[in-house]
Formats: structure tokens, C-alpha cells, sequence
């Protein structure tokens, strides 16, 4: 530590002597025209004769990773937001005093750089710098390892250190931008509105989970960060929008885990006339396309283990997986008793008054869930766990809902929407009964969004597809803190 605070010592000199030269550390008044990607786009297929003669004259921004000092010459690597380019400043080309400026300047300051592209002696295209200025002097050292910061806490505590020194960090959230754009084009594509529903909600509602509160002065009233936005996409849906979705920000008080973090991202959308065997088949393909598009094949490793997302996916009711990956029949699954014994011999410790609903969905979660790797849609839940899902017409003890699951874990949850504001009520009034009884995770009633219902939901199916999770998956990424910026961390500890 004592070392690190001599080199920030240095660095605070340096800045002070730029400024008694009349040089600004914080300079800007530096216009770039063009990005490394440029000049290797443009140059890296010619060799040595045909850049001889090239006058094409680029002006690049970016930090200082790496330098290699030969006296009077020098080698640097310059990295800008498409990647680094070798620049070559030589006293000869420069003059004595912008190079004398240039060997005061340190690993990770942003410079400033204008040059023509030559090959050197080993054939590396590099850019020959006509002047290199300072734009801003760096008071901190990059790491020693400046090619791999590998303290994960440092990395997610101090991402934009993550971001600068490595690239691989840098190309996983490059690719979440191109996964959430294909998402955004698709949906376009395909009929979809986007819109933008509230994050601050009076009730929460929309998903089984506990929110976080605040409270807004002026209204004197408490507000709950949103869960979902289900109930607003619905009532946009009884307002005429046939198909509308969003990418929304959703917040959930609850663990952390490699699977979750409180805030996380999912893409929601709704399509009338539509029923939730519909959204299968529009799942698919929209993965697919997704994947294809990112990775360039449906066939890819995760975790070291391949995943293949070649159409058609499995498909399984909950009492299917069970059986196929549990130790007990479909036949004795009817029997309350038996799957009742069967969680205890599986170490479950649940409720003895749990409903039965309740009680196969934890069973499912505990031998089924861990061994869906390849896609697999999941259907025929308990109504009893799906409060928003329209019953199914034959077996009225289950809803027409589906949630798909890859590499062991849900990536989506989607059904056929209860539009029948009875039912709805009488949900809504057992959930109320199961929160006063504890439950924090239970629906309140919304009384505004049984009134919608009764203005007629048209017939409606609805998904939310985990973006994080997504994003994990097609990056190979084993923590959902690898493809979020800023993860939520405990306070820092000095």
C-alpha cells in the first residue's frame, strides 16, 4: 500500500509540472476522428509496399496499456472503446519537446494521438504518431498484472478497473448491449409496441416475491418498487394494445445468489389472441434467433458442458419431470401422503399444511429442476402456484402456464392470462388471506386491475424472459455478477 500511495505521490508531481509548463492534465480540446477498429479495418490487409506510401492521417483517443522505450523511440499500446492499436512516437517525427512531454507520461494516462499507419520490422500494423498530447493524467497506477485483474471483489467493486483491464469483461457487456438490441428488433419486428410502465408501484403486484418500500412525502403514502409489470401491460392490453412489451428493471427483497441480484432486468410482453402454447413457439424462435445471432451457433458450451438449442424443444408437465427425474410415479404424485413422504426422504423440510399445489412445485424444484439442461418447456402448473394464470379448461387444478428452463435454471415463466374477473377476485382474496397469515411473497388485492378486467381482457397470453440469465447463458457466464455492471455488494470493509 505504501508503494502504491509513493507511485500516486509521483503521479501528483507530474500533474503539477504539466501545469507549470502551461499544459492542461485535464485537457478538452483533443477532436478524435477515428477509433483503432478503423485503422485495422482499413489497413490490415496491406503489407508493407502498400502502406509505403499511405497518407491517410487518423486521430485516435485512448489509454496508455503498455510501452516499450528504446531512447529516442518508443512503443505503446493504445486501447479505445474497439480495442488497442500499437503506436510508434520517435523524437525524430515528434519533435524534442512534445517527446520529452511524452516520456513523463505513465501506464493508464489518456493521450491524445495523430499518425499515419505503417507496418513495423515484425509486420505489426501500427500507427506512426505525428503528435501525442495528454488529456487526462491518471493518479492511480493500473494493477501491476495490468493484462488480468483477477480479485473478484476489486473487479465488481471497481468495474470500471474490471472494464479497462480486461477485455474479455469488456466483450461480455458488449454483448449484452447486442443481446437486449436483437431483443428490442425482434419484438419490434414481430408487431410489438414497447412502453414504459411505472417502477414506483401503490401496490405490488405481478409476481410472487417480497418488494422494497419507500415512501413518497408529498402524497404522504408508502410506494413499492416494482416486481414486475405485469398488471400495467394488462390494462394497456384491455386499452387496445394488442402486443406490447417491455424492458423493465424489476426489484425483488430478497437473496443473493449467483442466480440473483435485488435489481435485475426482463424483457415482459404480452400478445392478445395469443395462448401461452403460442409463446412456445415464439420463444424459440426468438432464442434462437437471439443465440444465432451472438454466439453464431445454437450448439455452444456453457460451463464446459454443451447446450443445444437446436427447435424443436422438450417438453414436460410438472408431474413429467418429476417422475422422470425424481424417484417416485406419476400415480403416487395424486397421492398427498406420498409425496409428503417423498420430501422427507429427500431432506425437505416444508409445512405440514402445505397445499398440494405448493408441495409438487417444491418437489419439482428439488430433483427435476437441477437436470434441465437443454431447453425444456415446463407446463401444467398447480393453479394453486399461479395466481395471474388462466385454469386450464380440462383440468381445472392446473393453469396453461409455462416456464422454460436451460442449463438447470428458469429463463422464462409464461401462460395464458386469467381475464375472468370473478376468478380473479377470489384469487386475489386467497393470496390476501395466505399475506395476513404471513406470507410476504402473497399478491395484495388490486382492486383498480379487477376493474380493468371487468372493462374485458381480451384473450391474452404473457412471458417474462430473464435478460441477466440470458446474457449468463450465451456469454458463458457462471455468476449473474459477471453481466451486470454494478452488482449489489455488501457495504465495503476498510
Amino acid at each position: 500500500m505504501e508503494e502504491r500511495n509513493e507511485l500516486v505521490r509521483q503521479r501528483l508531481a507530474k500533474i503539477e509540472d504539466l501545469r507549470g509548463q502551461g499544459l492542461n492534465p485535464y485537457a478538452n480540446d483533443f477532436p478524435v476522428s477515428h477509433t483503432t477498429a478503423d485503422v485495422l479495418s482499413a489497413h490490415e490487409q496491406q503489407d508493407d509496399a502498400a502502406l509505403e506510401d499511405c497518407a491517410d492521417r487518423y486521430v485516435l483517443g485512448g489509454r496508455i496499456m503498455a510501452r516499450r522505450d528504446f531512447g529516442k523511440a518508443a512503443f505503446i499500446q493504445l486501447q479505445d472503446r474497439n480495442g488497442r492499436l500499437q503506436i510508434y512516437v520517435a523524437l525524430n517525427q515528434v519533435g524534442a519537446e512534445v517527446f520529452e512531454q511524452f516520456r513523463k507520461l505513465d501506464l493508464g494516462d489518456i493521450v491524445g494521438v495523430a499518425g499515419t499507419p505503417f507496418r513495423t520490422k515484425t509486420g505489426e500494423l501500427s500507427l506512426r504518431a505525428e503528435t501525442i498530447r495528454i488529456l487526462t493524467k491518471s493518479m492511480q497506477p493500473l494493477p501491476e498484472k495490468w493484462h488480468g485483474l483477477t480479485d473478484v471483489e476489486t473487479r465488481y467493486r471497481q468495474r470500471y478497473l474490471d472494464l479497462i483491464v480486461n477485455a474479455e469483461v469488456r466483450d461480455v457487456f458488449q454483448k449484452r448491449s447486442r443481446i437486449i438490441s436483437l431483443i428490442r428488433d425482434f419484438m419490434v419486428g414481430n408487431d410489438f409496441l414497447e412502453v414504459e410502465t411505472p417502477m414506483m408501484q401503490p401496490i405490488a403486484g405481478g409476481a410472487t416475491a417480497k418488494p422494497f418500500t419507500t415512501h413518497h412525502n408529498t402524497l404522504k403514502m408508502d410506494l413499492f418498487l416494482r416486481i414486475a409489470p405485469e398488471l400495467y401491460l394488462k390494462r394497456l392490453v384491455v386499452g387496445g394494445f394488442d402486443r406490447v412489451f417491455e424492458i423493465n428493471r424489476n426489484f425483488r427483497n430478497e437473496g443473493i445468489s449467483i442466480q440473483h441480484n435485488p435489481e435485475f432486468t426482463m424483457m415482459e410482453f404480452y400478445q392478445a389472441y395469443a395462448t401461452y402454447a403460442d409463446l412456445m413457439d415464439f420463444t424459440e424462435r426468438l432464442i434462437c434467433h437471439v443465440a444465432q445471432e451472438v454466439v453464431g451457433s445454437l450448439v455452444f458450451n456453457y460451463g464446459g458442458k454443451e447446450v443445444d438449442l437446436t427447435a424443436p424443444w422438450d417438453r414436460l408437465t410438472v408431474r413429467e419431470a418429476i417422475a422422470k427425474y425424481g424417484d417416485i410415479s406419476i400415480d403416487d404424485l395424486e397421492d398427498r401422503q406420498a409425496c409428503l413422504d417423498y420430501a422427507g426422504r429427500l431432506g425437505l423440510e416444508l409445512d405440514k399444511a402445505i397445499g398440494h399445489g405448493k408441495l409438487l412445485t417444491e418437489l419439482f424444484d428439488a430433483v427435476a429442476e437441477p437436470n434441465l439442461w437443454n431447453p425444456t418447456f415446463i407446463t401444467e402448473y398447480p393453479t394453486e402456484v399461479s395466481p395471474l394464470s388462466r385454469r386450464n379448461d380440462a383440468n381445472p387444478d392446473v393453469v396453461d402456464r409455462f416456464e422454460l428452463f436451460i442449463v438447470g435454471r428458469e429463463l422464462a415463466n409464461a401462460f395464458s392470462e386469467l381475464n375472468d374477473p370473478v376468478d380473479q377476485r377470489e384469487r386475489f382474496l386467497k393470496q390476501l388471506a395466505e399475506k395476513e397469515a404471513g406470507d410476504e411473497e402473497a399478491h395484495a388485492m388490486y382492486e383498480d386491475y379487477v376493474r380493468a378486467l371487468e372493462h374485458g381482457l381480451p384473450p391474452t397470453a404473457g412471458e417474462g424472459i430473464g435478460i441477466d440469465r440470458l446474457v449468463m447463458l450465451l456469454t458463458d457466464a457462471p455468476s449473474i455478477r459477471e453481466v451486470i455492471l454494478f452488482p449489489q455488494l455488501r457495504p465495503e470493509t476498510k
